[in-house]
Formats: structure tokens, C-alpha cells, sequence
């Protein structure tokens, strides 16, 4: 797992031990970054579910003004902090280590808001609906912006009053959904 393109481009990636997290892919990476590299560049970026951060941390080598990682667990965590340092990215950074609803409401009480959001909630644990009626709650996500949910093929994700489905790219086991608020 490396940064793909960019100002950290070729640096390797720590990913946590264990099974607790599934790393998206550089063949997945790469072909989601050039579907968004138009709306990249001095955007603010929140990576959901964050395991190694290499999401955010490719968004911020690309040209992102800022990324916000949130995760809970402890060895994701540490990966987080390690790669953000290891890539020089750490200035444009912030690592919020709660769980995901509660770094939401925090987000939304500070009025932060988000060009892109990505999501990647552990895959059979239905997280996706709550996660997103959280981010309509709280408000985060720019008239504008763009939520992009990874989940596997087999998993059809539930509608979610508010948003609609702007796009799909199927990589076989994977799918990348986009979401955008309804007019």
C-alpha cells in the first residue's frame, strides 16, 4: 500500500495488524482518485472509518486543503499518526479518535463542513444508512459535496431519505457508491 500520486507520492503505507481492517486497494485507489481529481485540489476532506488513512492521506497528497480522519480503534489509530507523519501531511491533518457518530455530532457542533466524505464502515455491519442520516443531521457535507461509500458487491446498499445515488463503479468485489444531497 503506497500514496499513489502527488506531493507524498511513493511513500509505503503502514496498515494495522490484524483483521480489523481492510485496506482499500492502489488498482481501487487509483481508479476512485481519478474520478474525483476535479474536485480534489483545496477541498476539505473527511475519511470515515479511517484504518490506515490512506484515503485521506492521498486526498491530502493530491491537493486537499485539510483532511479529517476519525476512527476508534487503537492499531488504526497509531497507523493514522504514523502515516500522516511519515508522508509530511500532518500539518494539514486532524485525527479525531472516537467513534464515528460521535466525531460527526462534534463536527457538526463545530459547523465544519465537507466537500467530499468518504466512508468505509466494516462491510456487514449495516452502518451505512445510520451513518449517513448522522451526516444529514449534523450537517456536515457541502451543498456541493460528495459522499463516497466502499462496500462489497454482494451488499445493496438501503435508500437514505435525503440522498440520492449519483454514480456507481463496480471493481468486481468492491463497489465505490457517490452520493449527493437531493435538491
Amino acid at each position: 500500500m503506497r500514496v499513489i500520486s502527488g506531493k507524498a507520492r511513493g511513500h509505503k503505507l503502514a496498515a494495522p495488524e490484524g483483521l480489523d481492517t481492510r485496506p482499500t486497494t492502489d488498482r481501487i485507489k487509483e481508479s476512485l482518485f481519478n474520478i474525483i481529481a476535479p474536485d480534489i485540489y483545496d477541498c476539505e476532506f473527511l475519511d470515515l472509518f479511517s484504518g490506515s488513512g490512506s484515503i485521506g492521506i492521498e486526498a491530502l497528497s493530491r491537493g486537499a486543503k485539510k483532511a479529517v480522519f476519525v476512527d476508534s480503534g487503537k492499531k488504526a489509530l497509531e497507523a493514522i499518526e504514523y502515516n500522516l507523519n511519515h508522508t509530511k501531511l500532518i500539518d494539514n491533518a486532524k485525527i479525531i479518535r472516537t467513534d464515528v457518530f460521535a466525531a460527526i455530532k462534534m463536527l457538526g457542533n463545530e459547523n465544519a463542513k465537507f466537500d467530499i466524505i468518504f466512508m468505509d464502515p466494516p462491510y456487514m455491519s449495516g452502518l451505512y444508512k445510520p451513518t449517513l442520516m448522522a451526516i444529514l443531521a449534523a450537517d456536515i457535507l457541502n451543498k456541493d459535496g460528495c459522499i463516497i461509500a466502499e462496500h462489497p458487491a454482494k451488499v445493496e446498499l438501503p435508500v437514505a431519505e435525503g440522498f440520492k445515488i449519483v454514480r456507481t463503479k463496480d471493481y468486481k468485489k468492491t463497489v465505490m457508491s457517490f452520493w449527493t444531497l437531493e435538491d
